[in-house]
């Protein structure tokens, strides 16, 4: 199937391009920016997009994709980064421009080029750029202007084309439009990748992976990403999976009951269902930094995993539910982005372990995997959970983890989740929960001083959950929700609503 292949240049953006590829059902993959040429070539692709980038391409270190793309007789899309690549490596000048553009701009562009064919002559689009073409190369035009800065340019014949301005976000007015006309228009592609599709390749995929008589475990938490991939690799290879649900200690109230009644009896997955909380509770005790918090829950989910493949006897694989956020805030793993955190399945697994992983969601948002999971016959009640950090409320208590803490907000948490969901709004949120607070603070009840813990509601709208707006709940629910903790929960005393966006904040505190 010919795909688009998408070089990464350590853009924050590079996979939300995919993203709006595959929703406009064509198959994305991305490279590093370097990646040689056979590489990309062994993906038959059927046309490239050079991603942004924070470099220039004056730079030392600057990122180059192999100069044989070029001459490949592919159709080439640069997107910020990528253009500047487009007119550099082809004998045009780029220069640090006079005037940076950050953020919301009006382009003037030409509708009579194939890539903004049915765009208007004025478009609102959005700039993150400190540089810009000075000059472009022979065979190119401009076709698009924001001021005096070249913002989108064309050489038709060899089909190279660049914007200045990032057509995959949101803000770009007729983005999804721009990037269609490349697919179809320019690289003549069908939109024929589903669901349905990725589910064959993985299965596939998976098959190829594991082997004819390869075994797996499969570390289960109750949530839509980690039941998806289980369902996924049982199709793929059957009673050969072992599914393995630990009960670390941090889940949500009463979870490690009821995952195992969805998991055992409504999915038909071989369930091995672990009660570990003892071994980790007293493996964080003292540890108040959520990266070590991070790092030992990930080595004890390996040890716990790698045991149990030493008693089932020949299993050489683990399987996990790792989505792209986890991976893009955890490591760089195809350009020079920033590291954010560890996350217990990426960056907090230990250098050396024996499994293999097997980590078919890798590369998919979680809005994908729901319609993946759909296609698979999972219900809504399963796919519609809202996110659940791996570590458990182990990054839900800011502080030392106890007991008693952890009794504070499993209740807390419960009584904001019931409350959200009876006001209607738990499926139009991203993420709704409580925050445990290492503050203390003074109160009164019932006309006696009190000196209690305080705990944050945190609540989120997200398309994706690598940007995030804080929801503007209702008063009348802020005010049950709190007041029902305070008078519930002995021990907590005040009640904080977090208002901070992503960015400049993570949904989850740590």
């Amino acid at each position: 199937m010919p795909s688009i292949v998408i070089l990464d240049f350590g853009g924050q953006y590079t996979q939300l391009i995919a993203r709006r590829v595959r929703e406009l059902h064509v198959f994305s993959a991305i490279l590093p920016g370097d990646a040689p040429w056979s590489d990309v070539a062994a993906l038959e692709p059927g046309g490239i997009i050079l991603s942004g980038g924070p470099g220039s391409v004056y730079d030392e270190a600057a990122p180059r994709p192999d100069a044989a793309l070029y001459s490949a007789g592919l159709p080439v899309l640069g997107i910020c980064y990528g253009l500047q690549l487009l007119v550099h490596q082809l004998g045009g000048r780029v220069r640090n421009a006079p005037r940076r553009e950050f953020g919301r701009a009006e382009a003037r562009l030409d509708p009579a080029s194939p890539l903004l064919r049915g765009l208007g002559e004025r478009e609102a689009v959005w700039m993150s750029h400190g540089d810009e073409a000075l000059s472009l190369p022979a065979g190119f035009r401009a076709a698009g202007w924001s001021g005096e800065i070249i913002a989108a340019i064309e050489d038709r014949e060899r089909r190279f084309y660049g914007v200045q301005f990032h057509p995959e976000v949101r803000h770009t007015e007729h983005g999804r439009e721009l990037l269609a006309n490349f697919l179809f228009d320019v690289c003549r592609l069908e939109p024929n990748w589903t669901p349905r599709a990725f589910i064959e390749q993985q299965i596939e995929a998976i098959r190829r992976q594991v082997g004819p008589h390869g075994r797996a475990l499969c570390a289960l938490s109750g949530g839509v990403d980690s039941a998806v991939a289980a369902t996924l690799v049982h199709r793929a290879i059957g009673d050969r999976l072992t599914c393995v649900f630990v009960n670390n200690g941090l889940l949500r109230k009463n979870e490690f009951e009821r995952v195992q009644h969805v998991l055992r009896d409504r999915l038909g997955l071989h369930l091995l269902a672990l009660d570990e909380s003892r071994r980790f509770l007293e493996a964080l005790r003292g540890v108040a930094d959520p990266e070590q918090k991070r790092k030992i829950i990930g080595r004890l989910f390996i040890e716990v995993f790698e045991e149990q493949a030493a008693k089932l006897g020949s299993v050489e694989f683990l399987v996990q539910g790792t989505l792209y956020p986890d991976v893009i805030e955890s490591v760089s793993v195809q350009g020079p982005s920033a590291t954010i955190k560890s996350h217990h399945n990426v960056g907090g697994l230990p250098e050396k372990m024996r499994l293999k992983l097997v980590e078919p969601l890798r590369d998919l948002f979680k809005d994908e995997v729901r319609h993946v999971g759909r296609d698979l016959g999972l219900g809504d009640d399963l796919l519609l959970r809202q996110p659940f950090p791996g570590p458990g409320l182990a990054v839900r208590i800011l502080g030392e983890i106890t007991p008693e803490r952890i009794r504070l907000l499993q209740d807390a948490d419960d009584i904001a989740v019931e409350e959200i969901k009876r006001a209607g709004l738990y499926h139009a949120l991203w993420q709704s929960f409580i925050v445990l607070l290492p503050v203390r603070t003074v109160g009164v009840m019932g006309d006696q001083r009190t000196y209690g813990q305080a705990c944050a509601l945190r609540a989120v709208e997200s398309e994706d959950g690598m940007t995030a707006d804080w929801a503007r709940l209702p008063s009348d629910l802020l005010a049950t929700i709190s007041n029902r903790i305070v008078n519930e929960v002995p021990g907590i005393n005040r009640v904080v609503f977090d208002i901070t966006s992503k960015p400049p904040g993570t949904i989850e505190w740590e």
